[in-house]
């Protein structure tokens, strides 16, 4: 069977793209081979695993050099689970080829129109990766949300003019993230203090993943 493969994409930087990467990583590392692929020249998520005092759950890996949706099945064809950790950036061949080898495009966006606006080139650019890959399903997750807000009507509008799905789960602002990365672990590990954030994840493999 062929692996699933998941890329976490936006073209905006600071929309919580390893973030979601990571952990996404960890909990479908609980229920299959799963295996994180750092595409980021900036190395985020290699960088996250490697502070951990103890291995994280998915490992993560780099490629180097071009490939398309055939080497990157090939390659890690031993993986159930195949999650991208993109670069901020449409424009590069890691990106580009992402695309047209994932099922699934998860969109992290922060709840502000603005932040929304900025990644207007996405929808685009995943119709025009569907002229090759057309079964990709794309989804815009929201992300550090804040409890007890509600979205803005300006990002409902912004939502609808995106004309994207968005998923049920969100991901709140939580403090647990940020001590997550500096661990170098998943909230997955972090005990019953994580036990909300595991949760998130969980409703996003559940609505989008999970069979």
């Amino acid at each position: 069977m062929a692996a699933h493969v998941t890329a976490v994409i936006n073209q905006k930087g600071g929309a919580g793209k390893t973030t979601l990467a990571m952990n996404l990583a960890a909990g479908l590392a609980r229920r299959q081979q799963t295996v994180l692929v750092d595409l980021d020249p900036q190395g985020s998520a290699r960088q996250w695993a490697s502070l951990g005092s103890e291995a994280f759950p998915a490992p993560v890996k780099q490629i180097v050099g071009p490939w398309d949706a055939r080497s990157l099945h090939q390659g890690f064809k031993n993986y159930r689970h195949v999650v991208l950790d993109c670069p901020p950036s449409l424009d590069s061949h890691a990106s580009q080829a992402a695309l047209r080898a994932c099922d699934v495009a998860l969109i992290p966006v922060l709840p502000s129109p603005v932040d929304l606006w900025a990644s207007l080139r996405l929808p685009e650019e995943i119709e025009a990766a569907r002229k090759d890959n057309p079964g990709l399903r794309a989804y815009i997750v929201l992300n550090q949300l804040e409890p007890k807000s509600a979205i803005s009507s300006a990002m409902h509008h912004a939502l609808a003019d995106f004309g994207m799905p968005v998923l049920a789960a969100t991901i709140r602002r939580r403090a647990i993230y940020r001590g997550a990365a500096l661990e170098g672990v998943s909230v997955y590990q972090m005990g019953n203090r994580a036990a909300p954030a595991v949760a998130e994840f969980e409703a996003i493999i559940n609505e989008v993943i999970a069979s």
